[in-house]
């Protein structure tokens, strides 16, 4: 893991991305310290929050100003509002995450203020291990955490990376153990080695389609007449793509119907509704991880945001016709089976 992030320590003992998280948390955010996170609507994950993993060691949490589009953090306002709060922590990375966060603008806040960046890379792990999204570390955080399950295709596990070594590094190996994690599952390491080679020969050709297939999919979602954010963008510049589908029943409706039709994905809030919509919101979160795992390219996007437009938009029936598309995708590619085949 060392050598895939450029990094100088790694910690592959958290069993997930949040008990990742908690080690590290569990370290720096004794007696009620200010911390600043991403809010759930501005993409933030609930582990961030007071009723996740960040409430367990403080209740002092402030939101990031937003930018008008509202999928990115407004680093000039932050400046200012970290001045007016004094954090000793700033936590970036997202669940909903279109666009790399401004990670070297905040390292600079934070080394004149010596406050503590951390980047919960769960989401987009495998982008930033395939070199085609930011690099967290080298753009100056002090450490990151992720999942290895997500857009980095592993089994399901956590992992804490940093730059940091010696006593500077001690205080998130025990926070991991006997922090966060005893007996870490060693079933899973396994399988996870034999991901990392993978990853050393495919990575990067993964990564790339992976964001390939986003775009595409976001193109062709637009053209059947699908609202799909951040246009001004081009749409994502990861695996996800966000779409309001307010006219057409809301995300929670939305959801229901497109997994009754064979087609998996989640309701989620997009930057602009109020938190209280958070139970039923406006908007979806596709992602191309998985598709472009199994061998999909951009033509395939197209055929699936067609599904998609014919079972919400249209109201039409594709369960059958999506089972039969997907049993032509069922053998994993940017692995050792498939160049041994």
């Amino acid at each position: 893991m060392r050598e895939i992030f450029g990094c100088a320590s790694a910690d592959v003992r958290p069993y997930s991305g949040n008990v990742a998280n908690e080690a590290v948390f569990s370290r720096l955010l004794r007696g009620d310290k200010t911390v600043f996170v991403n809010s759930t609507p501005g993409g933030g994950h609930i582990s961030h929050h007071k009723a996740g993993s960040v409430g367990k060691f403080t209740k002092s949490i402030v939101d990031f100003p937003r930018s008008k589009d509202g999928f990115t953090i407004d680093v000039a306002a932050t400046r200012d509002l970290v001045d007016e709060h004094k954090p000793s922590m700033l936590i970036v990375g997202k669940s909903l995450i279109l666009r790399p966060e401004p990670v070297a603008d905040l390292a600079e806040i934070c080394r004149a203020r010596n406050i503590f960046l951390h980047y919960d890379g769960a989401h987009v792990l495998g982008l930033i291990a395939g070199g085609e999204f930011q690099q967290p570390l080298a753009e100056g955080a002090d450490l990151m955490s992720g999942s290895t399950h997500k857009t980095f295709f592993g089994t399901q596990r956590g992992v804490i990376l940093s730059n940091r070594t010696d006593d500077e590094w001690k205080p998130f190996d025990r926070g991991v153990f006997p922090g966060s994690t005893s007996n870490h599952h060693l079933d899973t390491l396994a399988a996870l080695a034999l991901v990392v080679e993978e990853w050393k020969a495919f990575g990067r050709d993964y990564a790339r389609q992976v964001i390939a297939n986003a775009r595409a999919l976001a193109h062709a979602l637009k053209s059947e007449g699908i609202d799909v954010m951040g246009e001004s963008f081009g749409f994502t510049e990861s695996h996800q793509v966000a779409v309001s589908v307010k006219d057409h029943g809301g995300g929670k409706n939305a959801s229901r119907r497109m997994a009754e039709n064979n087609i998996i994905c989640n309701m989620n809030m997009l930057p602009h509704e109020p938190l209280k919509n958070a139970t039923n919101p406006e908007g979806l979160r596709l992602g191309t991880q998985e598709m472009t795992r199994m061998g999909m390219k951009e033509d395939e996007m197209k055929r699936i945001a067609a599904f998609i437009a014919d079972c919400v938009i249209r109201g039409k029936n594709v369960r059958d016709a999506v089972a039969e598309f997907r049993s032509g995708f069922t053998h994993v590619h940017y692995s050792f089976d498939q160049a041994v085949a």
